[in-house]
Order: C-alpha cells, then sequence, then structure tokens
C-alpha cells in the first residue's frame, strides 16, 4: 500500500513539474533582456496584454494599485481553472482578506498544507499600493495568459494574453 501511495505522489509531483516545464522557468536575472511594468486595477491589468519572445527573459514588475488583494500568474487557462481552488482554501482559511493577507497565518498553515504557502515564481500576489516582481524565462511557444485567480477576478476579466512570438 504505501508502495502504491508514493506511486502516485510521484506520479503527480512529475506531472505539475512537467507542466510547469510547458509555461517557461524561473528566469536568471542576468539574463534579463527586457523590463515589463504591468499595473494591477481592480480586474483589470494594464497593459491588457504582453508580448514577449520565445526564449526571452523578461523582469514582470507588478503593481498593484487597486483597493483588493490581486494576484499575477503565468499560466494556460487550464492551469488557472485549476489554481482556483488553491486561492479559495486561502479564503476558507482567513489567509486572504479582500484587501489584505494574513502573511503570519499563510506561514503557519503551510506547514500542514503548502499550497497555502502560495510560493510559485510564476505567480505574485500583492496587497493595494505593493509592488513584486517575477523573472521568467518564456521557453515554449505555447498560449499563455496572465491572471489573477483569487475567485470572482478571472470571471470578471481579470485575465490577458501572453503572446509569445
Amino acid at each position: 500500500m504505501k508502495k502504491l501511495i508514493l506511486l502516485f505522489i510521484f506520479i503527480a509531483f512529475n506531472s505539475n513539474a512537467a507542466s510547469m516545464k510547458m509555461l517557461g522557468s524561473k528566469g536568471d536575472p542576468n539574463d534579463v533582456t527586457r523590463v515589463i511594468e504591468v499595473k494591477m486595477y481592480d480586474n483589470y491589468y494594464k497593459p491588457s496584454s504582453i508580448q514577449v519572445k520565445k526564449g526571452e527573459t523578461v523582469k514582470i514588475i507588478v503593481k498593484n494599485l487597486g483597493e483588493l488583494v490581486h494576484e499575477y500568474n503565468i499560466a494556460t487557462k487550464e492551469m488557472h481553472i485549476k489554481h482556483t481552488t488553491e486561492m479559495a482554501k486561502l479564503i476558507e482559511n482567513d489567509i486572504l482578506l479582500g484587501d489584505s493577507i494574513d502573511h503570519a497565518k499563510m506561514k503557519e498553515m503551510s506547514k500542514k498544507d503548502p499550497s497555502l504557502g502560495h510560493k510559485h515564481a510564476n505567480s505574485v500576489m500583492l496587497e493595494p499600493n505593493k509592488t513584486g516582481e517575477i523573472i521568467w524565462k518564456f521557453s515554449n511557444d505555447i498560449a499563455l495568459e496572465m491572471a489573477c485567480n483569487i475567485p470572482g477576478h478571472y470571471e470578471t476579466g481579470m485575465v490577458g494574453p501572453i503572446i509569445i512570438k
């Protein structure tokens, strides 16, 4: 039975790692060729899309100018849909509170459930008036989106294409 459980964990881990690799990878700061600034407002991004070159490493500086917590996440549409469950858990556990994040509770609860730590190289979650950055290498020609997966935000339009040329 233990072997079967370990096999499922191994398959799930490798499947997730393969999914992440198709998006690209965390970029090396020394390889950054360009900086893109993205402003997050309440349920939209400015610019509403970004364009990158295949193989390019980009630093994306993200500023939350809205009144709510928002996320900037690089993924496929399917991955955004799956990520919504993780984001809902942050709300259910009173970690994500409309305009703030309970970082202490997030750190404590992530010891029991690592998904509550919300540590992903392709994502940044910011409180109002905060700035973050992602350094990302766009390795593959794949349909990607930038999106906020906080429940209700994607559905109200906080999503935009990442065009890879």
